[in-house]
């Protein structure tokens, strides 16, 4: 990684040891953990399992609940009724604390190597397109986005 960028990643089909080696061969220093709610059925994804192991392999983890897509934003993506989804992500994103929260992501990022997770691999469908798009027209970052199966996705 280099200065000025941020990179992006979904872990949605992937083991942890798979994303944590990829999050490495990166140069990611730490996590930002763009999740409304950061809850996962698989293993390792959950907040504090997250952080522990993210932990044990050297790399840091934040959560900034603001930048989160709400539960109808979620329902809107599963269903794939896009123009929904990034009506509900636009709006999100738009409030004081969203505000708030990305600044607080453009100041970490400008410390560390950092990446931005959420679940979906696949950045087009995902809010964190989003939230890097404003990091880039903010604050100057590059978007990079990460994938754990070898190749890059493209918005």
């Amino acid at each position: 990684m280099t200065t000025g960028e941020i990179a992006t990643i979904g872990y949605e089909a992937c083991g942890f040891d798979d994303f944590v080696r990829c999050l490495r061969d990166a140069g990611i220093r730490q996590v930002i953990d763009v999740r409304d709610l950061p809850l996962s059925r698989r293993a390792g994804f959950s907040k504090r399992g997250l952080d522990a192991g993210l932990a044990a392999a050297g790399i840091g983890y934040r959560h900034l609940k603001a930048l989160g897509t709400p539960a109808e934003g979620r329902e809107a993506n599963r269903r794939r009724q896009w123009d929904a989804f990034w009506r509900i992500v636009e709006a999100r994103l738009a409030t004081p604390e969203a505000g708030f929260a990305l600044a607080q992501a453009a100041s970490w990022a400008a410390e560390a190597a950092s990446c931005l997770l959420c679940y979906e691999a696949s950045a087009c469908q995902c809010h964190r397109l989003r939230v890097g798009e404003l990091l880039e027209a903010r604050y100057g970052f590059r978007i990079r986005h990460l994938s754990v199966h070898g190749s890059t996705p493209s918005p």
